[in-house]
């Protein structure tokens, strides 16, 4: 079995979302409540009334200032575009095309989310020895993902998800094999104090670190998959080598200057430059 070489910055840019090219479905298919990341309740399936006639955001410069982060720093790792070409384009007054598109978007989603994690630990060198595990899982994933949009509504993620990520959590345990880090997985370190702790090779997956003060910190091969980082305070942390981070998690969190990231990063724009 061969998979296609994915450079480092190829499968990061083909997993971006293109907010141009898919007619604001993340506008108006997901739902949410009123919460310190929403400022109102929206039902799933309703635009959201920031939304403009051209399918763009009528207040995204000002998004963190009225009281909608959550918006800030959502992505769809590049499904949004990929469900509306699969579905011929803009389908917003053809309601058939759009009850296709919202019944297949969060599924492709999840599908794109793994796609990224499991390229990131293709490239890890020191996981060589499941290398041939992943292979298997991103190919099992990127032919999931090329199903038809009503084919994807239908398909259940449970057991590819659990084959998967066993691949990815051995990656991960290799990488981290030299560094004997903290194993936090799964932790509540809500508003933990943090700042310059060695948390190199640790495993923070599905850690809640909202809040948390990780000023200085050492991130180095840190296992961050699906950590919540919102508020974390990551001024002059180094987060260069840590483990599936994604720009999501980084634009949830505050930073400086001095923050060290990843050369594939953008520095968010709510940092003080």
């Amino acid at each position: 079995m061969t998979v296609p070489s994915t450079p480092d910055g190829e499968f990061r840019q083909r997993l971006r979302a293109d907010c141009g090219q898919c007619y604001g479905i993340c506008c108006v298919a997901p739902g949410f409540v009123a919460s310190a990341d929403f400022a109102i309740t929206k039902p799933a399936e309703t635009p959201c009334p920031n939304v403009r006639d051209d399918s763009w955001c009528g207040v995204h410069d000002t998004l963190r200032e009225r009281g909608f982060p959550g918006c800030t720093v959502y992505d769809c790792f590049g499904a949004g575009q990929a469900v509306a070409a699969r579905a011929g384009g803009d389908w917003r007054g053809d309601p058939a095309r759009a009850r296709r598109m919202f019944d297949a978007y969060p599924v492709l989603r999840d599908l794109h989310e793994l796609l990224y994690y499991l390229h990131e630990a293709r490239g890890l060198s020191a996981a060589a020895e499941v290398h041939g595990e992943l292979d298997v899982a991103i190919v099992a994933t990127e032919r999931l993902a090329a199903r038809d949009l009503d084919e994807l509504a239908g398909t259940s993620l449970s057991e590819h998800w659990t084959t998967a990520n066993g691949a990815l959590t051995r990656a991960s345990e290799l990488v981290r094999a030299g560094e004997a880090g903290r194993e936090l997985r799964g932790g509540d370190l809500v508003g933990a104090k943090l700042a310059r702790a060695n948390l190199r090779g640790a495993n923070l997956r599905g850690a809640m670190l909202l809040g948390a003060d990780l000023r200085g910190a050492d991130l180095t091969s840190a296992d961050v998959t699906g950590a919540d980082l919102r508020g974390a305070e990551l001024s002059g942390a180094d987060l260069v080598d840590t483990l599936f981070l994604t720009q999501p998690q980084l634009d949830a969190a505050r930073g400086d200057a001095a923050t060290r990231l990843p050369g594939w990063a953008s520095t968010p724009a709510h940092w003080p430059r």
